[in-house]
């Protein structure tokens, strides 16, 4: 069996890192504006905590009488534990931009390849990593990025607290969730940089 050398080796692993910028952000929005399923599967993903394999699992059914505000409940693939998301208007937005592009029954996944299947956890890799490389970002990008970058942007911008950022993203320890966040040796340096005796 000849082995991919890009996967990691038995017990180590590869990190992958968050939109920093909003200006990046906001360029791969303007990138994927004209292909509904990418623009609305990038801004579910940088607007939820969810994993790619749970932003996947989600039928139209399940978001398409949704507003601002409402919450979804589904089942983590990964802990088996229920989760509740609530959608901010720029995830229904692009839910309702999708669904008017693509009328899909509501028992259909939301995300379809061009095949009519759904996508996957590595398409949904290879398609982050080419948006992050289309808007020239320097870095190890992937499926995780999304996620990482909503809780790297409610940490920077909204000042969200670890332990609020722990339960949503249902890591056991604060130092997880800063090592996670990639915001730990950032927040050091400030704290060494704010006291001046």
């Amino acid at each position: 069996m000849i082995r991919n050398p890009n996967h990691p080796k038995k017990n180590s692993t590869i990190r992958v890192e968050p939109i920093r910028e909003i200006r990046n952000i906001k360029s791969i929005k303007t990138m994927l504006a004209k292909n509904p399923r990418n623009l609305c599967f990038f801004v579910r993903g940088v607007n939820t905590n969810l994993r790619a394999s749970d932003l996947l699992r989600l039928t139209a059914g399940q978001v398409r009488h949704c507003n601002a505000g409402d919450e979804i409940t589904l089942k983590e693939k990964k802990t088996g534990k229920d989760r509740r998301i609530t959608l901010n208007k720029s995830a229904v937005s692009a839910i309702k931009e999708l669904l008017a592009s693509a009328p899909l029954p509501d028992s259909s996944p939301l995300f379809l390849s061009q095949r009519g299947e759904v996508l996957t956890v590595p398409s949904v890799n290879r398609l982050v990593k080419s948006w992050c490389k289309a808007v020239n970002l320097k870095g190890n990008f992937g499926s995780h990025t999304l996620r990482k970058t909503f809780g790297y942007h409610q940490r920077t911008q909204l000042n969200t607290s670890i332990p609020e950022l722990m339960v949503m993203f249902n890591h056991s320890s604060q130092r997880q969730t800063l090592d996670y966040l990639c915001i730990q040796p950032d927040e050091i340096r400030d704290a060494y940089m704010k006291l001046e005796l």
